[in-house]
């Protein structure tokens, strides 16, 4: 699949489930339950009530990542926070609260469906230091040096030219500054046919990278003080629906997969002195 068809498949997975949100229907379509179900295993129970208290129930609801960011990254107030895919807006609002309002949270989104919603969503928490922005994450439209933090939730895994998406992060990031997403991850050889049918479960896109290829393209990119943290391992009975409805033997393929595909914490730091010209400007 070419890299403008995986987006488009992106773009209309997404656009339907921000279309879902708004009609009250639900808005997960990956993992063992159809579509429009909310018992989804990769995307339930990553707020806990405190978070989310104050929000809209539309951002709730149209919450499709694999773990929670904000919980695990460290904002302080004042600073200027980058959510990547930021989807109906939830990480962008919790950040928002974090850094205060001196600080700033935008988020980035291609999907016109998730954007109005995440504006709406917004409107309704009345929240004043956020933005967002349309664009992809291939491409961000914010100028070097420009934050402090970049979060995302489940979406890296998404593209289909990481290299670029990470040279970009690097790129948008003052030195010293940090990444911090969640991501689906592959840990250890799986057989490639049996990797593309689960992570079209777990990830709905089978483009979940291996965790040495993730350090080696964040290496690659410029960073520095890379650790990827598991959050939550998937098992084989996650999944025995999906994968029994592709006619997979599953019982066959558990000791292939099981343990290693994982959402996971991100962490990666852009090194702290700089000396291109626009590092000073």
């Amino acid at each position: 699949m070419s890299t403008e068809n995986i987006k488009e498949v992106v773009r209309e997975k997404y656009g339907e489930a921000a279309r879902r949100v708004v009609a009250g229907t639900g808005s997960s379509c990956c993992g063992a339950s159809p579509c429009g179900t909310d018992v989804d295993p990769i995307t339930k129970d990553l707020y806990d009530s405190s978070q989310v208290s104050g929000l809209p129930e539309a951002a709730v609801r149209a919450s499709l990542g694999c773990g929670n960011p904000t919980a695990l990254a460290q904002l302080h107030p004042g600073e200027t926070v980058l959510d990547l895919g930021s989807g109906g807006g939830i990480d962008v609002l919790l950040s928002a609260r974090r850094v205060g309002p001196t600080g700033k949270a935008y988020g980035l989104d291609m999907t016109d469906e998730m954007l109005s919603l995440a504006r709406e969503n917004q409107r309704k928490a009345g929240v004043q230091n956020v933005e967002f922005l349309k664009g992809e994450m291939e491409n961000i439209p914010l100028p070097d040096n420009s934050v402090d933090v970049i979060i995302s939730n489940c979406v890296i895994n998404l593209s289909a030219d990481k290299d670029r998406v990470l040279r970009e992060a690097f790129r948008v990031l003052k030195p010293g500054g940090r990444l911090a997403v969640s991501d689906v991850v592959v840990r250890g050889h799986v057989p490639e046919d049996i990797r593309k049918s689960v992570l079209l479960w777990v990830g709905c896109i089978a483009g979940a990278l291996n965790d040495t290829d993730y350090v080696g393209k964040l290496s690659s990119a410029g960073f520095e003080a890379i650790e990827i943290e598991p959050t939550r391992i998937y098992n084989i009975e996650d999944a025995r629906s999906m994968l029994g409805a592709q006619g997979i033997d599953v019982e066959a393929i558990a000791p292939q997969v099981e343990g290693k595909f994982m959402s996971a914490f991100v962490r990666a730091t852009k090194p702290g002195r700089c000396c291109a010209p626009s590092c000073c400007a």
